[in-house]
């Protein structure tokens, strides 16, 4: 199967599942926490750190199931599981500083992005 296709295939499921669990969880846990985020980048976490250790550990999975699953069906899920996986891969390498400013970075960054593009539309649509 072409590697978009998969990439496509993956994303929607993973997308599907995204709406599906966070919803779940705010159902189950009513709270104005946002639980399904966390529920979903948890398991968005562990699942990367699954399906990257049968891909780099154990060769048992192909690129077409990283395409599929990681790129994909992750992607979409939850990018948080890309940004856990690649600051414990610098960590691994011992790149310390660069695995904690790939963290800091990606937090503080990501909120200040969030609120400028909020201040953006505040100013642009006042």
């Amino acid at each position: 199967m072409p590697k978009l296709l998969l990439i496509g295939l993956g994303g929607c499921c993973g997308a599907l599942a995204r709406f599906l669990i966070a919803d779940l969880a705010h159902r189950w846990i009513a709270s104005a926490f946002p639980i399904g985020t966390l529920a979903v980048n948890i398991l968005g976490c562990c699942a990367m750190g699954a399906v990257m250790g049968l891909i780099n550990d154990k060769g048992v999975l192909g690129p077409s199931a990283q395409w599929l699953i990681v790129i994909g069906f992750l992607g979409s899920f939850t990018t948080f599981s890309a940004l856990g996986y690649e600051t414990l891969a610098l960590f691994n390498e011992s790149q310390l500083l660069l695995a904690a400013l790939n963290a800091v970075g990606n937090y503080v960054l990501g909120i200040g992005a969030v609120l400028l593009g909020r201040l953006i539309v505040h100013a642009t649509m006042a």
